[in-house]
């Protein structure tokens, strides 16, 4: 008994997807075996650490700089440290930052932690007004009650009346 189909055609089909399967699937492993190093995943501070991020992984490191972590050398080395509600970590940067960064401002850091655990940054990009920020800093900060809102302070609103007080 033959596994093959007895018509010309079914067998013609049979053949032509025999060649163009593996190719199809050779194409897909490339283009994905290709793309590895394209994909930077979003990570604050406690999620890196959660994460365990391996050393040399590119990602994204994003959170608020801490008030009185900005340390600038004479050689153009500048350190700082990113922290969201629950974690912190050190960041390196060698260049010039943006223009808009400052103590207490959301930023997102491109680059790789080092063996040490320093976050070596490639490059650092600062919100450019107030109500902007990135939907993956945005998100991270809501979920651990950081969250500002347009750049002010959280208002609460009381029982009795629903107004928020000031």
């Amino acid at each position: 008994m033959s596994f093959l189909p007895k018509s010309r055609k079914a067998r013609r089909r049979l053949t032509v997807l025999a060649v163009a399967a593996p190719v199809v699937v050779l194409a897909v492993g490339l283009a994905l075996w290709g793309m590895r190093d394209a994909i930077s995943l979003f990570y604050t501070p406690s999620q890196a650490a959660a994460a365990h991020v391996p050393a040399g992984r590119k990602v994204q490191l994003g959170g608020l700089v801490q008030a009185g972590s900005v340390v600038k050398h004479p050689d153009g080395k500048v350190e700082f440290v990113v922290a969201d509600q629950r974690s912190t970590s050190l960041v390196r940067f060698q260049g010039d930052l943006p223009d808009l960064f400052r103590e207490g401002q959301g930023i997102v850091a491109a680059g790789a932690f080092d063996e040490s655990g320093a976050f070596v940054a490639k490059q650092v990009l600062a919100k450019h007004d107030e109500r902007y920020m990135p939907r993956e800093v945005s998100k991270a900060l809501k979920a651990q009650g950081e969250w500002r809102g347009d750049g002010q302070a959280p208002s609460y609103a009381t029982p009795s009346t629903g107004k928020a007080k000031s």
